[in-house]
C-alpha cells in the first residue's frame, strides 16, 4: 500500500483527449465545488487501495481525472491553506505556522470571484489567523469554528479543552451556533442547505467545503466505527528500523522515530499505526458519504456538467515512511496530496494526468476557469489547460516545485526544511541542524531510499539546485528571512524511555585532527574541489596554527 505506485488499468492516460475537451464552446462561468480534507494521504482512496471503501470518491476517479503528482509548497495546515486561498507562498503571505499567524493584508481568491458575479460559500475548517472564527472577506456564506474543531460536540477533544469549549461552538454568518452532531455530516448539511435553498440560482457559485477529517485524532461516526476492524493495514517498508533504511539519511530522521511524529512513539502513545488507520479511514468513510450527497445533488439538479468538483487535501500524511508520521517534511508522502477533478464533458473521464500541480496553482486556475483576470500577487500558474486536456501532460511545462517549512518550537524534532524539485531530481536542505542534505532521482527512486548528495555524478545538479533554491526562496522584496514564533512552552520533546536512542554521526564525518583539508567542507562545492579530493589532496590547505606546514606557509623556520 504505502509508497506504492499503483497501476490502475481501469483509468486511461490523459494523452488521449476528446475533441470536446480540446474545443470547449463559449459558455457561462462554471460552478466549482472545492472539497478540502485535512491530512489525507495521497493514496488514501479506494481505487488505489482496494481495502478502502470509498465508492463516491472512486466515482470521481471513474468519471473524472486523477492527478497523482499534485503537491503542496508547505506541508502544514495553516501555511498550505493560506497558499490555497491567496495564491502566494508562505514566504510572502506570512502564514508560516499553525500558531496565530496574521492575515493582515491578504486577499483571498473568492473575493475576485465575487466581483465577477459569483456567489461564494466557506463551510468548515479555516484554521488560520489568530484562531478567530469570524466571517472572512470574499464569502457570502460563512460556517466555521475556532482552531481544529471537534468531531463531536463536547467530545473531550484536547483542542476544545484548550480553547474553553469554543471548538464546539460554530460561527454561522457571524452568529454563535452550537455544534449539534458529527462534524463531517453537519458540515455537509450546511453545504447542502446553501446549495439547495440559500444561494441565488441565477449566479454561478463557488463552494469551499473544508473538512476537519481526517486530522488527528480521527473519530469515525458510529456507523463506521467498526468498518475496518478486520482490515490489516500495511505500513511502508521504510518504517522498519534497519541500517539499510537509514543509510544516507540525515540524523534527524532517525532521531525523530522515537518522538511525537515518529513511528515508534507517535503522538506519544503506544498505538500501532495499523490500528490508527482503522480510525483514520473510518473517518474518511463519512467524507465519502458527503461526496456522494454532493454528486447526487449536482446530477439531479442538472448542474453536473456545469460544475467542476475538486477533491484534495491540505497536505499529505506519513504512516511510517522513513520512520516518520504526520507531515512537515519534504518527503513524497508528506508533500503529495490526493487530487481528483470531475466535470463530465470538460474534464477527461477515467484518466490519469501526470502533470504536476501545486497548491500554489489552485487560485490562478479557479480565476482562469471563471474568466477573471489574474491578480499581480499570484505566484502560481493556471493548470486549466492541463486539467481540460488542451495541453497533454507530456507537454505540460510544470514550474519548479519549491518547498518551505519553517521550524516550530512546539514540534522541534523537524528542522526547518527547504527543497526543490526540477524534473525528476529533488534536492532537500535543512536549516539550523548539524546534518546532511539529500538528493533523489524520483524516476529511479520514487520512495527516496538512495541519497545521491555525495554521488560525484550528481555534483553539477546538486550545485545548480542549491543555487536555484536559494534564489527562489527570496520573498517578493528580495529578502531571505526565517520567521519564528513566540515560544511559550518547551514543546513536544518527550521520547519513549524504552525506545531507540540517537543516531550516530556518519562515518565520513569521523576524522583525525589537524588535517590540511579541515576548511574544505565550508568552501562551495565545485568540480575543482571534487578533483582535488579524488586525488587525495586538500582543495585549500589550511594547516593548524603552529604546525610546520603553517610556519612554512608564513615563511618561518623552526
Amino acid at each position: 500500500m504505502a509508497g506504492a505506485h499503483v497501476a490502475m488499468p481501469a483509468l486511461a492516460q490523459s494523452s488521449a483527449i476528446s475533441e470536446s475537451a480540446k474545443a470547449e464552446p463559449a459558455r457561462q462561468p462554471r460552478n466549482v465545488v472545492f472539497i478540502l480534507l485535512d491530512d489525507l494521504r495521497y493514496d488514501g482512496m479506494g481505487f488505489l487501495q482496494p481495502e478502502l471503501k470509498t465508492p463516491n470518491i472512486d466515482r470521481l476517479a471513474r468519471g473524472g481525472t486523477y492527478f497523482p503528482n499534485t503537491v503542496v509548497t508547505s506541508s502544514l495546515c495553516s501555511p498550505s491553506r493560506a497558499t490555497i486561498l491567496t495564491g502566494e507562498t508562505a514566504r510572502n503571505h506570512g502564514v508560516v505556522d499553525n500558531a496565530n499567524s496574521s492575515e493582515a493584508g491578504l486577499t483571498f481568491f473568492p473575493a475576485y470571484l465575487q466581483k465577477a458575479g459569483y456567489q461564494t460559500a466557506f463551510i468548515g475548517k479555516w484554521h488560520m489567523g489568530n484562531d478567530v472564527d469570524s466571517p472572512r472577506p470574499g464569502f457570502d456564506k460563512w460556517v466555521s469554528f475556532r482552531g481544529q474543531g471537534s468531531y463531536y460536540p463536547s467530545s473531550g477533544d484536547p483542542d476544545a479543552a484548550i480553547q474553553g469549549g469554543e471548538t464546539t461552538m460554530w460561527n454561522v454568518d457571524g452568529k454563535k451556533v452550537a455544534q449539534q452532531g458529527y462534524i463531517t455530516d453537519e458540515l455537509t448539511d450546511y453545504a447542502m442547505t446553501w446549495l439547495q435553498k440559500e444561494r441565488d440560482p441565477s449566479k454561478p457559485f463557488f463552494l469551499y467545503l473544508s473538512h476537519k477529517a481526517v486530522h488527528s485524532d480521527p473519530l469515525p461516526p458510529p456507523r463506521y466505527r467498526h468498518l475496518y476492524d478486520k482490515t490489516d493495514f500495511k505500513i511502508p517498508a521504510s518504517a522498519a528500523n534497519t541500517l539499510e533504511n537509514y543509510r544516507g539519511k540525515p540524523m534527524w530522521v532517525y532521531n525523530q522515530r522515537n518522538t511525537w511524529h515518529g513511528i515508534d512513539f507517535f503522538y506519544n502513545s503506544d498505538m500501532k499505526m495499523a490500528e490508527y488507520l482503522r480510525f483514520y479511514y473510518g473517518a474518511l468513510a463519512a467524507v465519502d458519504d458527503s461526496v456522494g450527497r454532493i454528486l447526487d445533488y449536482l446530477k439531479k439538479s442538472g448542474l453536473e456538467k456545469d460544475t467542476l468538483v475538486v477533491f484534495t487535501a491540505d497536505n499529505g500524511f506519513q504512516i511510517g515512511d522513513h520512520g516518520l508520521i504526520d507531515k512537515r517534511t519534504a518527503y513524497q508522502a508528506s508533500v503529495r496530496v490526493p487530487m481528483l477533478m470531475y466535470e463530465p464533458g470538460t474534464v477527461p473521464a477515467g484518466a490519469i494526468n501526470n502533470g504536476r500541480i501545486r497548491n500554489l496553482d489552485y487560485a490562478p486556475t479557479f480565476l482562469d476557469l471563471a474568466g477573471v483576470e489574474r491578480p499581480p500577487q499570484f505566484e502560481g500558474v493556471s493548470a486549466w489547460p492541463l486539467i481540460t486536456g488542451k495541453v497533454a501532460d507530456g507537454d505540460w511545462k510544470a514550474p519548479d516545485f519549491t518547498y518551505e517549512y519553517y521550524w516550530e518550537w512546539a514540534y522541534p524534532m523537524t528542522p526547518g526544511t527547504f527543497a526543490i524539485q526540477r524534473g525528476d531530481l529533488k534536492y532537500i536542505q535543512y536549516y539550523g541542524v548539524y546534518d546532511t542534505d539529500e538528493l533523489y532521482d524520483l524516476s529511479r527512486d520514487p520512495d527516496e531510499m538512495r541519497n545521491l548528495i555525495d554521488d560525484p555524478a550528481y555534483l553539477s545538479a546538486k550545485v545548480e539546485l542549491r543555487n536555484v533554491l536559494y534564489q527562489q526562496l527570496a520573498n517578493r522584496d528580495g529578502r531571505h528571512a526565517i520567521p519564528f514564533g513566540e515560544r511559550n512552552a518547551i514543546g513536544s520533546v518527550r521520547r519513549n524511555r524504552a525506545g531507540p536512542g540517537a543516531a550516530p554521526f556518519p562515518n565520513s564525518w569521523l576524522v583525525e585532527p589537524n588535517r590540511l583539508d579541515r576548511k574544505d567542507n565550508v568552501l562551495p562545492d565545485s568540480l575543482e574541489k571534487q578533483r582535488a579530493h579524488d586525488m587525495g589532496k586538500a582543495f585549500m590547505p589550511f594547516p593548524v596554527l603552529g604546525s610546520s606546514e603553517a610556519d612554512t606557509n608564513a615563511g618561518l623556520k623552526h
